[in-house]
């Protein structure tokens, strides 16, 4: 019989769940604690949550989120990470640190727009530029053409400028002889 404990868990897990703009698990097993803290700061720096879970009450979790394909990252030690804004930021995070810490934490599988990724689709997503990146890049893109457009009409205004002054000093020099 469920405990009032446990339904708190899940129910705190299921609202997690639906309200994260991504949620990525991973295995943290083999990280000392004053390693784990450090990545508990950064998490907490970038606005994402970190919540050990168990696994069975997380596999409920995500039943009565409706989510689908999480019941194989949900066995052995399992840490839920969730995104409240930039939803690459854990991946690129967890990764980061993982290249420094020895391969720990070990991603296991990420949940994003309705989408289950696997580690190597995770190991991607964190190669991705930051939102700031992109929305620059987008933004650079569309003034790149527009510059020379402007630049273009800019060239052919000058040259109508020129060629009506000229033909303005020639009959000037024409009606003053």
């Amino acid at each position: 019989m469920p405990t009032e404990q446990k339904i708190a868990a899940v129910e705190e897990m299921e609202t997690l769940l639906k309200d994260s703009t991504a949620v990525y698990f991973a295995d943290f097993s083999g990280i000392d604690v004053p390693t784990f803290t450090n990545l508990r700061r950064q998490l907490h720096a970038e606005n994402v949550t970190f919540t050990v879970v168990k696994n069975r009450l997380a596999k409920i979790a995500a039943a009565n989120a409706g989510i689908e394909g999480l019941g194989d990252a949900l066995s052995g030690p399992t840490g839920m990470v969730c995104a409240n804004d930039d939803p690459v930021a854990p991946a690129r995070l967890l990764s980061k640190f993982a290249e420094d810490a020895d391969g720990k934490p070990k991603v296991k599988l990420g949940y994003l727009d309705g989408t289950v990724y696997v580690e190597e689709q995770v190991e991607k997503l964190a190669k991705l530029p930051t939102r700031e990146v992109l929305l620059t890049q987008v933004v650079t893109g569309l003034q790149s053409p527009i510059s020379g457009l402007a630049f273009c009409l800019s060239g052919i205004l000058q040259g109508l400028v020129g060629t009506i002054q000229a033909v303005a000093d020639k009959k000037k020099n024409e009606g003053g002889e």
